[in-house]
């Protein structure tokens, strides 16, 4: 059975870090994107950061570059995102999304190219 179970999820003082982690598992790695989505109060899904599981080359929406980094475990099949100076604008659910085998660029508009999702992890960041 294939999953993806997120953790690391907190309530966090704006300027302080918090790592999330998601386990895949159920699934080869293969060459897929991973990506970590959220979800703010209020706010449509938005995609945050993206890595490549072939090469790691990561991608990251605007909102986040500079703060936020992903990263993979290959041997645990772990994604990371560890984010830094966090802003009262972070507080959101975060869920983490792989899309099947994947050639290029991985997407973060396009959600919908990811076809598995886990059930999300929340963060609150007080100002």
């Amino acid at each position: 059975q294939m999953y993806l179970v997120e953790s690391g999820g907190a309530s966090a003082q704006a300027g302080g870090r918090l790592t999330l982690a998601c386990v895949a598992s159920g699934f080869p790695a293969g060459n897929r994107c991973m990506a970590w989505f959220r979800q703010g109060p209020g706010k449509a899904r938005e995609g945050v950061a993206a890595l490549y599981t072939r090469d790691g080359s990561p991608k990251y929406s605007d909102s986040v570059e500079g703060r936020f980094t992903i990263s993979r475990d290959k041997d645990t099949n772990t994604l990371y995102l560890q984010m830094d100076d966090l802003r009262a604008e972070d507080t959101a659910m975060y869920y983490c999304a792989t899309t099947g085998r994947w050639v290029g660029a991985c997407p973060l508009i396009n959600e919908y190219e990811y076809n598995l999702w886990g059930r999300g992890t929340l963060v609150a960041v007080s100002s």
